[in-house]
């Protein structure tokens, strides 16, 4: 009996808490308002910030992007995947933005205000803190521009160089050109539009430039910045890229890309191991899935780096033995040293001593020979 009634219970309890769940669900603004129009309350997708894989494939890097290029200093090809197929760039288009306006002798201590001109040509995109009629030094602007990928702050800079966004195309176009980039066009400043086109080799020669470049270089390797508008609190950018960092990855510059047409896109220069590699990675799906893709690169690396170490200290030994024979040849002549005594008439007496020479092969017993291969 005690039994039963214990489940008697918790049968009541079960109930009562379920009931209490469903009051509380509908006592939210949500199912309030689906109930009041009799439908049921939509809840928001979740959104994959990164796609879970093992970390090779088939002896490679198991990268996830669409397009994906990795070389290392000397140009020679690590990892490469659809590398010349031109695929939207998002707001890597920044990267030649950036360059035109330096080209054009940008006053990095000018001030810039962002007006409704700005606001429009960044419209559709992410959300900006830059915020119509504040006034930024072109400095701060530069930063805004490649390290929190703010689109206002390219067509400020634009007009501060007294290129329109229409020039500003024009100008991107030739540059791409300038740099023999055949896969590459622009057809807006910013990167929101989807005929935004490179590959990732080609987004790898836009970035070599960048990091090449005495202005914007030291801007795509900070990590954090602080921009001071006229008059308001001061704004704190963090570089976009700095989840690709790791403990085995130095980050050297980069530049991150996202539209709905693009997806996630990355470019970025690593040092890993004491080398460095250039990384190009568009089309990936989920936000962080491209920086997973550094991180399977990196590791494959790390773990198929050439193992030289006991080969160099192993080599000399197998050397030492055939070098001993020539260090041999050597003795024979050397007791023909004590022959210089004979050219002296006085001591005639030890010359006869001269049958002692046979027992100079024992010589070769001595380590003299060892020691004189060793270098």
């Amino acid at each position: 009996m005690p039994r039963f009634f214990r489940r008697i219970a918790l049968f009541t309890t079960t109930a009562a808490l379920a009931v209490a769940l469903t009051l509380v669900g509908d006592a939210s603004p949500a199912f309030a308002a689906a109930k009041r129009k009799g439908k049921p309350a939509k809840r928001k997708k979740a959104v994959a910030t990164e796609r879970l894989v093992v970390a090779t494939k088939r002896g490679q890097p198991n990268v996830q992007a669409a397009g994906a290029l990795v070389i290392d200093e000397t140009g020679t090809t690590v990892f490469a995947h659809n590398p010349d197929r031109e695929r939207p760039i998002a707001s890597i288009s920044k990267l030649a933005a950036m360059l035109i306006v330096v080209d054009r002798n940008l006053e990095l201590e000018g001030l810039s205000t962002i007006n409704h001109s700005d606001t429009e040509v960044a419209k559709n995109g992410a959300k900006s803190r830059l915020l119509e009629g504040m006034t930024l030094s072109n400095r701060d602007l530069l930063h805004a521009a490649l390290m929190g990928s703010d689109n206002r702050a390219v067509p400020a800079l634009g007009r501060a160089v007294k290129l329109t966004p229409a020039q500003m195309v024009v100008a991107m176009n030739a540059k791409a050109k300038q740099l023999g980039l055949k896969n590459t066009r622009f057809q807006e400043p910013t990167g929101l539009s989807v005929n935004n086109v490179s590959t990732p080799r080609e987004v790898i020669v836009l970035l070599k430039h960048v990091i090449a470049n005495p202005v914007l270089g030291p801007i795509t390797h900070r990590a954090e910045y602080e921009a001071h508008p006229v008059g308001k609190p001061p704004l704190k950018y963090n570089n976009t890229d700095r989840q690709a960092a790791r403990t085995n990855v130095q980050l050297l510059g980069g530049k991150t890309g996202y539209n709905d047409f693009a997806r996630y896109c990355l470019v970025v220069a690593t040092k890993i191991e004491g080398r460095t590699y250039f990384m190009a990675f568009l089309g990936d799906e989920g936000k962080l899935t491209r920086f997973g893709d550094v991180a399977r690169v990196a590791d494959w690396i790390v773990s198929h780096k050439p193992k030289t170490v006991l080969a160099t200290a192993s080599a000399p030994a197998p050397t030492a033995p055939a070098a001993a024979p020539s260090v041999v040849v050597p003795l024979a002549p050397a007791p023909a040293a004590p022959a210089a005594p004979p050219a002296a008439a006085p001591p005639a007496a030890p010359i006869s001593e001269a049958p002692l020479l046979p027992l100079v092969p024992v010589a070769p017993a001595a380590p003299a020979p060892t020691a004189t291969a060793t270098p």
